[in-house]
């Protein structure tokens, strides 16, 4: 094995147990079988992570963080509301498609971290960070569009998590990408529907206009 840096064997460790999981399953990344994926010997792992579950750990929070980082993209650039939430949906789904493996892996690590003592919050921390990115992206689109949202925007940003994740783990039950288009249109017109033109504050009189005070 060639001299690597540590932190470079520690980013192809990690690379190998993504493979790993998307190939296998999440119960089957063994310590072993990661690095046999990345053909280093057992000792170099243990001088990379403290254990397994602080390499999953890290597996998830990089899914996670290049999920976000697909949906900021998507809401660059010019664009009335509606073309921009349909743009950002169907970036989104483009993600689900070219990588099925990748999102049915962050479902296992989800579960698996609610199940283990101690990792419960990495799976709050994970919806969380999904809630507040929607959050932020939607009250940008408000701005950006000058409206206002009829419902809570932390209501609203839960509301469209908890869709896409639904309309996700249907398509990777049944691959039925025709209808999960239709769900994702529905989803996108019904978000149009909750949107309202921002109220303009009324225009004080100008000097001109004002009344003239009473002569004193």
């Amino acid at each position: 094995m060639s001299r690597m840096a540590a932190k470079d064997r520690r980013e192809e460790l990690i690379a190998a147990g993504f493979r790993v999981m998307i190939r296998d399953g999440v119960t089957k990344a063994t310590t072993r079988a990661i690095v046999n994926e990345a053909n280093m010997p057992l000792g170099v792992f243990h001088y990379c992570f403290k254990s397994r579950e602080e390499l999953l750990q890290e597996v998830l929070t990089r899914f996670t963080d290049s999920t976000v980082a697909a949906a900021r993209k998507t809401f660059e650039g010019e664009g009335d509301l509606g073309s921009r939430i349909t743009k950002s949906l169907s970036a989104f789904w483009g993600t689900v498609e070219l990588s099925p493996g990748e999102h049915q892996v962050s479902y296992e690590l989800t579960h698996y971290a609610l199940r283990q003592a101690g990792f419960e919050d990495l799976a709050r921390r994970q919806y969380q960070h999904y809630r507040e990115v929607h959050q932020e992206l939607l009250e940008e689109a408000a701005k950006g569009a000058d409206i206002e949202w009829t419902v809570p925007v932390p209501v609203l940003a839960r509301y469209l998590n908890a869709v896409l994740d639904g309309v996700t783990l249907n398509w990777l039950v049944d691959r039925d990408s025709e209808h999960s288009r239709e769900v994702l249109k529905l989803t996108g017109d019904h978000l149009l529907t909750l949107a309202r033109e921002r109220p303009r504050p009324a225009a004080e009189p100008s000097p001109a206009t004002a009344e003239p005070s009473p002569a004193s």
